[in-house]
């Protein structure tokens, strides 16, 4: 099972010399990849629109495909993953240029994750239909696999078309690993259905197991290979308890997670040096 971290977004801060000494750092005690989740805008607080999680104006978020070109260049083989991207408010041929260049510049250390996000004030500001995010999602998995894979692509869709054309420079991975988050039923059909991999983004509780079989089951239903198919968990690392942080890793180890991504992010922890302490305990507890 491959181990990694969850970046700090909203708490690591600004200053590129703690951000890169937090990804060196987690990268020297040999975990294997570092994850980000994704927010473009964050809205005031109360707003006039239903607002259904805690990330508003107030809370950083660094943009990932960015974040990741910096964090190419000060580490070596740590890979990079976005978890998740929201990719039906972005322009497709765009995430595509940006994640083979991220792909490039770290030498093929990106797995694009992606979903199709909650926050409608986003998609407005974007410019993007918030209400087709689903399906427009669906084609552009496709546009982007054409255009990781080829030179020039000739593209026809209900959201996209690409006459003869192509980026350059095409990434390492040809197609960079595509990965899906969800929560919902349909969504995480459409993960096993199209994507390479799913970050099951839910609890360790009574519920986890009935909703881990379902996953399994679709991927049989639509001829998808589970030794091929990607499962990143979260184990949280909240409080002092670190026997319980491996014990929960060893549990989704058993429920078929291929990986675990050990989160920090919004567990309590207020300065950067304290994140690094806590995931140092996890590592240092799966040694022994």
């Amino acid at each position: 099972m491959e181990i990694g971290v969850a970046f700090p977004q909203v708490e690591i801060g600004t200053d590129p010399i703690v951000i890169r000494d937090f990804a060196q750092a987690v990268e020297g005690m040999g975990f294997q990849h570092i994850s980000c989740i994704d927010h473009v805008l964050g809205a005031r607080a109360p707003n006039d629109v239903p607002w259904s999680a805690s990330y508003t104006r107030d809370r950083q978020f660094h943009e990932p495909l960015v974040l990741f070109g910096f964090l190419a260049a000060v580490t070596q083989k740590v890979r990079m993953a976005t978890a998740i991207l929201i990719l039906p408010q972005r322009q497709t041929a765009l995430v595509a240029k940006q994640a083979a260049e991220v792909d490039v510049l770290s030498q093929g250390r990106l797995t694009l994750g992606v979903g199709i996000g909650w926050n409608a004030v986003e998609y407005e500001a974007l410019n993007e239909d918030f209400t087709t995010r689903g399906r427009r999602l669906e084609e552009q998995v496709e546009v982007l696999r054409a255009l990781w894979t080829n030179d020039l692509v000739i593209y026809k869709g209900r959201e996209h078309t690409i006459n003869d054309a192509g980026i350059n420079p095409l990434p390492v991975q040809r197609p960079i690993p595509l990965w899906g988050g969800a929560f919902r039923p349909v969504a995480i059909e459409r993960v096993c259905r199209i994507m390479d991999g799913f970050f099951p983004r839910m609890p360790l509780d009574d519920k986890t197991e009935g909703r881990m079989e379902r996953v399994f089951k679709l991927l049989e239903q639509y001829g998808r290979d589970p030794a091929r198919f990607g499962l990143d968990a979260t184990v949280y690392c909240k409080g002092d308890d670190a026997d319980r942080w491996l014990r929960d890793a060893e549990r989704w180890q058993e429920l078929g997670a291929t990986h675990i991504s050990v989160q920090t992010l919004g567990q309590g922890y207020a300065a950067w040096d304290r994140h690094i302490e806590a995931v140092r305990r996890f590592m240092e507890g799966l040694g022994r």
